[in-house]
């Protein structure tokens, strides 16, 4: 309880300060809907009966989890920027809290930034492109924080072993893609047969979200601290 406490204090102390600010969150809300947006028109056509322009429903999931990467990986970037800029990670690391509350708090922070701009993206995309996303609302809300917690608990990872490199921002989308594509070709599977009404295809892949961010989780939590003293 007392190491769920200071995950807690951690967490909401980043949240706080950044709903305070909204420097990330507006920044990364208004990234992933300009995405959308830009599908959206990239992907109109015709309807057959009308001259009435309407989007395919068969491509968004991909659109979903593409925005979602991009704009969660301007948060990451800046996610240890305060802590870099004002020596708050050196006064966390002396501080008498286990490191791994650290890694879990600020995990947490950066999984609540995602889920609110999901929180955006998700109604754009059924909204252009006409997707039936709502359908099944246990396993869309089961895709989406799985896939957040895997991104997170990834993300927070490499932002954190790369806080002291001076050319950051480009190497993290370098390292950090590569580890995410299982996550995202089974977040996209997962909602893709939600779609088609093969809940059963799209709760294999749910479960495979969650062997994901188990595996990742424990990696992340063993490897933490011996990174950021590095």
């Amino acid at each position: 309880m007392e190491f769920l406490r200071y995950v807690k204090v951690l967490a909401w102390k980043d949240v706080r300060v950044e709903f305070r600010s909204r420097e990330i969150i507006y920044t990364m809300s208004f990234f992933a809907a300009m995405v959308v947006l830009l599908f959206s028109f990239a992907f109109l056509k015709q309807s057959a009966t009308s001259n009435d322009m309407t989007g395919s429903s068969e491509h968004s999931p991909g659109f979903i989890w593409v925005a979602v990467l991009f704009a969660g990986t301007l948060g990451l970037s800046r996610a240890f920027d305060r802590e870099r800029e004002t020596g708050t990670m050196r006064a966390l690391l002396l501080a008498p809290i286990p490191r791994a509350a650290i890694f879990l708090g600020k995990s947490v922070a950066i999984a609540i930034m995602v889920l609110v701009v999901q929180a955006v993206v998700v109604p754009l995309v059924a909204l252009f492109f006409d997707a039936p996303l709502f359908t099944h609302p246990l396993a869309l809300v089961c895709t989406l924080v799985l896939g957040t917690i895997g991104f997170s608990v990834v993300g927070a990872v490499f932002a954190a072993m790369l806080i002291k490199t001076g050319s950051r921002d480009v190497l993290l989308p370098v390292v950090l893609y590569p580890i995410l594509v299982p996550l995202f070709i089974a977040a996209i599977k997962a909602t893709a047969a939600m779609l088609d009404g093969a809940l059963g295809d799209s709760w294999f892949w749910i479960r495979f979200l969650a062997v994901y961010d188990t595996i990742f989780l424990i990696a992340a939590l063993w490897t933490f601290e011996s990174l950021v003293i590095e």
